[in-house]
């Protein structure tokens, strides 16, 4: 007897040949660039060669070349996911530049994010020491991509408030510089700095405060100065 249709067994979908192919080749990727964290934790920035980066990760150093082309492309694609600026407030930046104005709060919670992120991540305090006394290319192209966000970023807070009175660029360039130091210098020796201790939270909430307050004052001034 033929069987039924009902009791005919369901065709079997034919299976994707690509998705596994696509999938391994992602974790491999994912394991080398991890391993360049890894390599810099055991061994620092000298350390940063692709037979470290492959034995840390336990891969073949020639897959470097066929995912990444060069150690430099490899050690780049790590060190922007670290980077505050074109990784970690992304979306965040995003979003502002989308917005219609960018207020002062705004890019007040931008500067104690960077103030956050630097003070709690370790790997990203070695890149910034890395960037301030060693000539990479990673770094350089690093350092003119996050100056190219910054640009927008920029332009949009000086139309935001287009007084002229005070310089906003040269402000937040002290402030964002000063940041970092602040939280280098509490990782580096944990001392305290103009006898403010970053490493207490009275400590970071006061140097967070002044960030704020320190900006409004300014505009604000500079605002009333031009109405009168």
């Amino acid at each position: 007897m033929q069987k039924s249709k009902m009791e005919e067994k369901p065709k079997k979908k034919p299976r994707k040949v690509t998705a596994g192919p696509i999938r391994e080749k992602a974790r491999t990727m994912e394991k080398l660039i991890a391993a360049v964290g890894k390599v810099i934790k055991k061994h620092g920035y000298p350390g940063l060669t692709v037979a470290n980066i492959a034995s840390e990760s336990g891969l073949d150093r020639k897959l470097v070349y066929t995912y990444f082309g060069t150690l430099d492309n490899l050690i780049e694609v790590y060190i922007t996911r670290q980077d505050y600026w074109k990784s970690k407030a992304n979306k965040q930046i995003e979003s502002l530049l989308q917005a219609e104005n960018l207020s002062k709060l705004a890019m007040v919670n931008l500067l104690q994010g960077q103030f956050e992120q630097v003070l709690n991540d370790k790997i990203l305090q070695r890149i910034i020491h890395w960037e301030l006394g060693v000539k990479s290319k990673p770094l350089r192209k690093l350092a003119d991509s996050r100056e190219e966000v910054g640009e927008l970023l920029l332009n949009k807070f000086e139309e935001s408030y287009p007084n002229k009175d005070i310089d906003l660029r040269a402000l937040l360039a002290i402030q964002t510089a000063g940041l970092y130091y602040l939280a280098l210098h509490a990782s580096s020796n944990g001392s305290t700095f103009c006898g403010i201790d970053i490493g207490t939270p009275e400590g970071k909430e006061r140097i967070n405060r002044t960030v704020e307050t320190t900006l409004e004052l300014l505009i604000n001034s500079s605002n009333q100065s031009k109405g009168d």
